[in-house]
C-alpha cells in the first residue's frame, strides 16, 4: 500500500476486527468541459535496446532460471518459477527446515516506532539475502539459515515518513563480464528511510568503494523541489542490465505541495545519475507534487522497456489546486530503459481524489487470445479491476471503455471532476463496484442498527463517488488501500492463469474545512483516522465503515483469491482466502481475510501465499483452489513467498514480519520449507 503519515491502524482490538482491519498514448486527465479522450495509437515506435524502431521482437517470458534474484521473482513481475519437485501430490508434506529471527522488531510501545516488514526474500548467487526494518542487511546460507555475514546501515529508527519502520527488501546485480580479483562484481542494494541508498560486496558484505560516496549515494540531495520530508528508500530498486532504476515513498496526505515523484535510473557500479523521470509538469510539480512510484517496477529487458506504476498527485482526497490535466499520473507508463523517455502511458484515473495510486508492478505475460499471440501486461489496481493491454504499445487487449462517473454533490469548493473514469471489459472487476456493499446482517444486529444509520448517512452514487463535506461522508469502496494490493498478479505461462489475491473492506471519507478540521481532529493511525492535507481548504477522515465492537458493516468474504483464464480473460476459480483473527480467535474460513502482500506460482502447480490476517502460511492447487497446505508463522505474511532450488532441493522463503494495518501483531521471523529428504 502507499506509504503513509502517522494514521490509526485500521485494526480495532475485538474479535471481530477485520482491517479496521512521446511517441503514444497519453490519456489525457479528464475535464468536465471535455469529452473523455480515448488514446490515439502511433503507428511509430522509439528506438530502444534490445529492438529497432517499428520491428519490436515479441520475445517470449518463460523464466527458466531457479533463482528468485528479484523483489517479484523475475523482472516480468510474474512470481513463477519453474521448480516442480513440489508439486500438487506431495506440498502437504513440506516441513520447515530452518527459521531464523532477525531481532529487528518493535511493537511501537517502547521509544522505537512499530516494524511492519514486507521483505521479498532474494536469492542469488548461492545465497539468500534480505533486509530488515533496522535497515540491516543480513546474508543467510539457504539451506540452512547460517548467517554468512550482516551490515548494519546505521540509520536512524526514526520514523521520519511513515507511523513505522518499513522495510520490502534488496535488490541483486551482477556484471555480465566480471573482472576476476575485483570486489563489487556482484552487488546487493538497499536503502533506508532517511533516503541513502547502499551498495554492498554480495561475497562479503562490505560497502563498494567505487559506487557514489564510498559505498552510499545520498539521493535526497536530488530533493529540491516541495522538500518538506526525505524520499524514503523503502521498496528496493529494480535493477535492469547495469541500470539500477528507484522511485521513493514519503508522507501521504499530509501536505498539499509535496516533493514531486522523481523516479531516477543511476550506474549500477559508480552511483552515477543517468536520466530521470517526471510524472508532473513543471507547474504541477511546485503546487502540487508526488505522482510517485513508491513500489516496485516491472521491466521487459529484451525490449528495452521499463514500465512504472504511477500514484497520485498531492493532496489525496482534494485536487482543486491540480485541475489542469496530468496525463501520466494514477498511470501505468512505459520508459526506454536506456533515456527515460516515454514510450506510452495508459492513465488508469483522471483527476485522481480517492488516493487510487497505481500500487502494484505490473505483471508482463505472453498470452493467447482468440488465436493470436500477445505480448500482454496486466495492471492490478486499488480499484480492483484488472486493466491487460498489449505490453510494446499499450492498445487495449479486450476493449477498456471510458464510462460516466459521479459528478459529487456541490459541497466541495474548488473541485473539478472528470466525466468519465476507464472501465475494463475483461476481466471483470474483482470487487463489485455497481451498488453500494450489502450491510453485514450480523454486524447489523449486535450494533442495533448502527451499521444501517451509517449507510443511510453515507452519500454514495457507485464507483467513484466522490468525497464530501456533508453527513458522514462518502462510502468509498474499494478502500484506499486497495482491492488489490502491491504484492500484484502472479502468472503461469503454461496454463496462461492469473492469480491475484483481493482485499474487500468499505471506508468512509469525509473532508472538512479547515476551521471544522482543526476542532474535529483527534488523532489518526495507520491507514485510517483524521489528516490535515496542510495548505489545502480542506483536511479529511478516513474510518472504516464499522459498528461499535469493531465488526464490519458489510458482508464477507473480506478478502479472496482469484484465478484468472487469461485466454478469455474469465474467472477460473475464486476462493476466500485467509481467516480473520484477533486475541486468538479465528473467525470462518468462508469470511475470508483482508490481503496484504502477495502470491508465488510454480511448474507444480502450487500457488502459494501468506497475506492474511491469521499468519499462516499457505498452498493452493492451481488448477482447483483447494487448499492442499497451512502452517503458522510469527506474525502475518505481508511479503511475497520466494520459491528457489539449492544444490537439489526446491525450497518456500516466508518472511513473517506484520503489519500493523492488519493487526497489531509483528514479527522478525524468516521461515523456510521444503520435503523432507527422503521425500525429493
Amino acid at each position: 500500500m502507499r506509504l503513509r503519515t502517522g494514521f490509526r491502524r485500521l485494526s480495532t482490538l475485538t474479535a471481530f476486527s477485520l482491517a479496521a482491519f512521446p511517441t503514444l498514448l497519453l490519456a489525457a486527465d479528464q475535464q468536465p468541459s471535455e469529452p473523455a479522450e480515448q488514446p490515439a495509437v502511433s503507428t511509430e515506435q522509439p528506438s530502444t535496446s534490445g529492438a529497432q524502431p517499428g520491428a519490436r521482437a515479441n520475445i517470449p517470458l518463460v523464466p527458466d532460471s531457479p533463482t528468485w534474484s528479484s523483489f517479484h521473482g523475475q523482472l516480468n513481475a510474474q512470481k513463477y518459477s519453474p521448480l516442480d519437485q513440489i508439486n500438487t501430490d506431495n506440498v502437504g508434506q513440506l516441513e520447515k527446515v530452518w527459521e531464523v529471527h532477525t531481532g529487528d522488531i518493535s511493537d511501537g510501545k517502547g521509544d522505537t516506532p512499530a516494524t511492519v516488514w514486507s521483505a521479498t526474500p532474494v536469492f542469488a548467487n548461492d545465497t539468500l539475502y534480505i533486509g530488515t526494518p533496522f535497515y540491516k542487511l543480513i546474508a543467510y546460507d539457504p539451506a540452512t539459515g547460517e548467517e554468512k555475514w550482516r551490515f548494519d546501515t546505521q540509520s536512524s529508527k526514526e520514523a521520519l515518513t511513515q507511523p513505522v519502520l518499513k522495510n520490502r527488501g534488496v535488490a541483486y546485480w551482477e556484471a555480465d563480464n566480471p573482472v576476476e580479483g575485483e570486489s563489487c562484481q556482484k552487488i546487493v542494494y538497499m536503502g533506508t528511510m532517511d533516503a541513502q541508498l547502499f551498495a554492498l560486496d554480495a561475497d562479503t558484505g562490505k560497502p563498494c568503494q567505487g559506487f557514489a560516496d564510498n559505498g552510499v549515494l545520498n539521493v535526497d540531495q536530488w530533493n529540491t523541489v516541495n522538500a518538506k520530508f526525505p524520499l524514503s528508500l523503502l521498496q528496493p530498486p529494480t535493477i535492469v542490465g547495469d541500470h539500477v532504476i528507484f522511485g521513493w515513498a514519503g508522507k501521504d496526505w499530509a501536505y498539499q505541495e509535496a516533493p514531486p515523484g522523481t523516479v531516477f535510473s543511476i550506474n549500477a557500479r559508480t552511483g552515477e545519475r543517468e536520466w530521470e523521470f517526471e510524472a508532473l509538469s513543471d507547474e504541477m510539480r511546485r503546487k502540487s507534487g508526488t505522482a510517485n512510484v513508491w513500489t516496485q517496477m516491472s521491466a521487459d529487458e529484451q525490449n528495452g522497456l521499463i514500465y512504472l506504476p504511477v500514484s497520485s498527485p498531492s493532496p489525496n482526497f482534494w485536487g482543486g489546486n491540480r485541475t489542469e490535466k496530468a496525463p501520466l499520473a494514477t498511470s501505468t507508463t512505459a520508459l526506454d530503459v536506456e533515456t527515460g523517455e516515454v514510450v506510452w502511458s495508459r492513465q488508469w484515473v483522471h483527476h485522481d481524489i480517492w488516493d487510487y495510486d497505481i500500487n502494484a508492478a505490473p505483471t508482463l505475460m505472453d498470452i493467447t487470445v482468440d488465436g493470436k499471440e500477445i505480448p500482454a501486461l496486466v495492471q492490478a489496481t486499488k480499484m480492483g479491476f484488472l486493466f491487460v493491454v498489449n505490453r510494446l504499445t499499450g492498445e487495449d487487449v479486450w476493449p477498456i471503455e471510458e464510462r460516466p462517473v459521479p459528478q459529487g454533490d456541490g459541497s466541495v469548493e474548488g473541485e473539478v471532476y472528470s466525466p468519465t473514469q476507464p472501465f475494463p471489459t475483461k476481466p471483470a472487476p474483482l470487487l463489485d463496484q455497481s451498488k453500494k456493499p450489502e450491510i453485514w446482517g450480523l454486524a447489523d444486529a449486535v450494533g442495533f442498527g448502527q451499521c444501517s444509520r451509517l449507510w443511510d448517512k453515507l452519500t454514495y452514487e457507485g464507483m467513484y463517488t466522490p468525497p464530501t463535506t456533508r453527513g458522514e461522508g462518502a462510502l468509498a469502496y474499494p478502500d484506499s488501500a486497495g482491492g488489490v494490493q502491491w504484492g500484484g498478479v502472479a502468472f503461469d505461462p503454461v496454463s496462461q492463469t492469473a492469480i491475484v489475491n483481493t482485499s474487500h473492506i468499505v471506508q468512509t471519507v469525509k473532508l472538512y474545512n479547515r476551521e471544522d478540521y482543526d476542532k474535529a481532529d483527534n488523532g489518526s493511525g495507520n491507514e485510517s483516522g483524521f489528516a490535515p492535507q496542510e495548505g489545502a481548504p480542506y483536511g479529511m477522515r478516513l474510518n472504516v465503515a464499522s459498528n461499535w465492537l469493531g465488526m464490519p458493516c458489510w458482508e464477507p468474504p473480506f478478502g479472496e483469491i482469484v484465478a484468472i483464464d487469461m485466454h478469455t480473460g474469465d474467472v477460473k476459480w475464486r476462493k476466500p482466502v485467509g481467516a480473520s483473527q484477533q486475541f486468538g480467535f479465528f473467525m470462518p474460513e468462508r469470511w475470508g481475510s483482508p490481503t496484504i502482500g502477495g502470491p508465488a506460482v510454480t511448474a507444480g502447480g502450487v500457488v502459494f501465499i501468506g497475506a492474511s490476517m491469521d499468519a499462516k502460511a499457505r498452498a493452493y492447487s492451481l488448477k482447483t483452489g483447494e487448499k492442499l497446505w497451512e502452517d503458522q508463522t510469527q506474525a502475518p505474511v505481508v511479503a511475497n513467498p520466494a520459491v528457489y532450488e539449492y544444490k537439489g532441493r526446491q525450497y518456500v522463503a516466508f518472511v513473517a514480519g506484520g503489519n500493523t494495518i492488519l493487526k497489531d501483531q509483528v514479527g522478525d521471523q524468516i521461515a523456510v520449507y521444503a520435503l523432507p529428504e527422503d521425500k525429493q
